[in-house]
């Protein structure tokens, strides 16, 4: 007879408890048995959170053993993938390999189904075995190991008409372009931090299809390579380099395009620090600036707007949206130019 959990996975919760699991210090990763609320994954590829594998890299050197050490202590330790230093985790490719007795008939999984966990990696009970390959340029780990997907736990199921690890490296980010669907109206003017990363190319092409014909898409690229990039897809009507943690020059920037009016909404998707206040910089007086970026301060963020006298609306970069991976999904059906480029960068 299998334990009753609790839904959220608080049963999971070693130290302290009393909480949930993601800001939980450590939690239990034995798989041996699971409760009868949960999903046991037999786990292929981790997609570390950008700012997450950005900051391991550097501490690492880029040398893939420190790495592996790196990954293998944060788990032993937390029990999880949660970055103790960023507090980001990222999310899972695996196979379902056992459904819980309470679950039997209430899920739409079998045994055997290929998914992706939408859920972070910094709640998600973890163990790995193995480390096979570490594919730095994409975020992304192969891994023989375990995992639990808990009952509240979202997912999606892997679709038949893309490589996997295609539809992994949409879904990893899939709040970004869902969220902006939502936030973005025709005749906006959006400006996109990271334009030319994995989150900001979706958000590109989906700020481009809302904003319409009347609206201007601005996309803010770090490097050269990554802006060409981004002018040849042709998702923004204007794009350029510059350096995100620098907030006069990038407004100056912003007002010429703009001829002072700033953005209506500004989208922040980078891996890196120090970027709140050229978002809210950027922005006009009751515009809106979404965080997606793990690597955003929020308290910066708050006090900074604060500061500055900006009464702009921040959003948390919630990474969930009703639909999102659906939405996501379909922009690499929709756009031969957006799966072209996922294809050849991520799968």
């Amino acid at each position: 007879m299998q334990k009753k959990g609790n839904k959220y996975g608080v049963h999971r919760v070693v130290e302290p408890l009393g909480v949930l699991p993601q800001p939980a210090n450590k939690i239990d990763n034995n798989m041996d048995e699971i409760y009868d609320n949960e999903i046991l994954i037999d786990v292929k590829t981790l997609n570390i959170d950008s700012a997450s594998f950005t900051d391991i890299k550097a501490r690492a050197q880029n040398n893939h053993e420190k790495i592996k050490e790196i990954m293998f202590d944060i788990v032993a330790k937390q029990g999880k993938h949660r970055n103790p230093w960023t507090g980001s985790g990222g999310m899972l490719l695996g196979v379902v390999e056992k459904i819980g007795d309470a679950l039997i008939g209430k899920t739409d999984l079998q045994v055997g189904d290929k998914i992706a966990t939408l859920v972070s990696l910094s709640l998600t009970p973890l163990r790995i075995d193995h480390i096979k390959e570490i594919r730095p340029e994409v975020d992304q780990v192969d891994i023989d190991g375990k995992a639990i997907l808990f009952e509240s736990g979202i997912y999606a199921k892997i679709p038949d008409d893309m490589p996997e690890k295609l539809a992994l490296s949409a879904l990893d980010v899939a709040g970004a372009p869902a969220q902006t669907a939502k936030l973005v109206k025709p005749g906006d003017t959006v400006l996109i931090i990271g334009a030319g990363g994995k989150s900001g190319m979706l958000c590109c092409y989906e700020a481009k299809k809302r904003a319409g014909v009347t609206g201007l898409v601005i996309g803010l690229c770090h490097s050269q390579k990554s802006t060409e990039r981004l002018q040849k897809l042709g998702f923004c009507d204007v794009v350029f380099s510059a350096d995100a943690t620098q907030p006069v020059s990038v407004l100056e920037k912003i007002e010429e395009i703009t001829d002072g009016k700033l953005a209506d909404v500004t989208i922040n998707n980078v891996n890196i620090t120090d970027t709140e206040m050229t978002s809210i910089l950027c922005t006009k007086d009751s515009g809106i600036v979404y965080f997606f970026s793990m690597a955003t301060s929020f308290t910066k963020a708050a006090l900074g707007a604060e500061g500055v006298g900006s009464d702009v609306t921040m959003i948390v970069g919630n990474g969930y949206t009703r639909g999102h991976a659906e939405i996501t999904l379909e922009l690499l059906r929709e756009s031969a130019d957006l799966r072209n480029i996922f294809t050849e960068l991520y799968a």
